[in-house]
C-alpha cells in the first residue's frame, strides 16, 4: 500500500470518485461539499496564501483504495492536517502509513490531527454515530468503520444538537412580547454588499473564536469564497449582525438544509436551486454560529439574534432544527446551550450527533 501524489489529470479523477466505492449503496451519504473540497484541492485560494495543500490516493497495487490530503496552515504551525479522509475497510496500517508521509513532509510540526479540513469553517469531524442518518449540511458523514482506524490516537469529541422547532417557536413567541434589548438592534445581511458584509462577519469570527480548539484567524476574502458560491441559495435573513450604537458586537448564521435538496453522489446545481427557491421541500434548518464580543457577552444580543429569526425560520416551514458542533471540552458552550435548548423545548435534549478529530504527536 503507498500514498501517490495527485498531480495528473487522473490523479484528480481517482482523488474525487473514489467516494462512489464507498458510498455506493449507502442512501445516507450526501456529496454537497464538492465545491469546498474542490477549493481546497485545487485552488487558487486565498486559503492557499498561508497554507500547503497536498492530495494524495491510496493505492494497493494499482487499485485505488482511499485518499487524505496534507495541509498545513502555517497560522497553526505546529499541526499537520489530515483532511478528507476515505477509505475502504480493513486496510492495515493505513494511518500510520499517513503519519510517516506526514513526518516526512513537515519534519518540524509536532502534532497530526485527523478530521480538520483546513479550517474549522469548511468543516471538521469524523462522524462516530447516527450513521442511519442524512448529514445536515455543512456537518460531516463517513461510514461507522472509520473510526476504527483511529483507536490508537487521542479523540476529541464535538456534539450536534437536534431540536423540534414548535416548542422553541413557542418559547420565543412569549419572550418576544415585550423584549428589552439596552440598546441592541438586528439586521440583516446585504447581499448586494456581500464583500463588505463578509469582512464583519470575518472581524467577529476571529474576535469571538479567539482561543477556541484548532481557531485560526481569518482574511475576509476567505469567507467570501466560501460564502459565494451559495449566494443563489442564502437569503439575506440567514445572516444576522447585532449592533451597539452603530458597531457590530455580534453574529446569527443559520441556514436551511440543503442536503435535503440532492440525494446520494450529486452536487449542489441550478436544478437544486430552483426546486428551492419554488417548492422548498427542505424540513430541517442549521443553527450553525451565534457568537458575541467578549465586551457584550449577555443574554440582550444573543436573545435578539434568535428572535428576530424566528419569524423567517417560522415561515420557511422548518419542523427541526440542528446546531453544531461543540467540542465537549468547550465546557462554556455547552451549558449554555443545553440550558437555552432546555428552556426553549421544555425537555432535557442530548446530543445527537457526535463527531471527533483525532490527534497524536508527530
Amino acid at each position: 500500500m503507498k500514498a501517490k501524489p495527485v498531480i495528473t489529470r487522473k490523479d484528480f479523477k481517482d482523488f474525487y470518485s473514489i467516494t462512489k466505492k464507498i458510498y455506493k449503496d449507502n442512501v445516507f451519504y450526501r456529496s454537497t461539499e464538492y465545491d469546498i473540497l474542490r477549493l481546497l484541492i485545487e485552488g487558487p485560494s486565498d486559503f492557499h496564501k498561508h497554507a500547503s495543500v497536498d492530495a494524495f490516493i491510496v493505492q494497493e497495487g494499482e487499485r485505488v483504495v482511499g485518499r487524505f490530503a496534507l495541509i498545513h496552515d502555517r497560522k497553526l504551525p505546529d499541526i499537520v492536517q489530515v483532511s478528507f479522509f476515505e477509505a475502504l475497510p480493513h486496510l492495515s496500517d493505513l494511518p500510520s502509513m499517513i503519519v510517516e508521509n506526514a513526518r516526512g513532509k513537515y519534519p518540524n510540526c509536532k502534532r497530526i490531527v485527523f478530521g480538520l479540513n483546513g479550517h474549522l469553517n469548511y468543516g471538521a469531524g469524523i462522524l462516530i454515530n447516527a450513521f442511519e442518518n442524512a448529514p445536515v449540511f455543512g456537518l460531516p458523514y463517513n461510514p461507522d468503520y472509520y473510526q476504527d482506524y483511529f483507536r490508537d490516537f487521542t479523540k476529541r469529541t464535538m456534539v450536534s444538537y437536534r431540536f423540534p422547532t414548535e416548542p422553541f417557536f413557542e418559547y420565543h413567541e412569549k419572550m418576544g412580547y415585550k423584549p428589552d434589548f439596552k440598546g441592541i438592534t438586528v439586521r440583516k445581511m446585504n447581499k448586494k454588499r456581500l464583500r463588505h458584509e463578509t469582512e464583519i462577519y470575518t472581524y467577529l469570527n476571529n474576535v469571538c473564536f479567539s482561543g477556541h480548539p484548532f481557531w485560526a484567524d481569518r482574511h475576509a476574502e476567505e469567507d467570501f469564497e466560501l460564502f459565494h458560491p451559495f449566494r443563489f441559495l442564502i437569503k439575506e435573513e440567514n445572516l444576522l449582525f447585532a449592533e451597539k450604537d452603530g458597531e457590530p458586537i455580534g453574529f446569527f448564521l443559520w441556514y436551511p438544509d440543503f442536503n435535503e435538496l440532492v440525494h446520494g453522489d450529486h452536487h449542489l446545481g441550478l436544478p437544486h436551486v430552483l426546486r428551492f427557491h419554488i417548492a422548498n421541500p427542505v424540513k430541517t434548518f442549521r443553527f450553525t454560529e451565534i457568537a458575541v464580543l467578549p465586551g457584550h457577552k449577555n443574554r440582550h444580543a444573543v436573545q435578539a439574534l434568535i428572535l428576530y429569526a424566528v419569524p423567517y425560520i417560522k415561515k420557511m416551514g422548518f419542523t427541526f432544527g440542528e446546531g453544531g458542533f461543540i467540542f465537549e471540552e468547550n465546557q462554556n458552550s455547552m451549558i449554555m446551550t443545553r440550558r437555552f435548548l432546555t428552556r426553549a423545548t421544555g425537555t432535557n435534549i442530548e446530543p445527537h450527533r457526535r463527531y471527533a478529530v483525532f490527534e497524536s504527536a508527530l
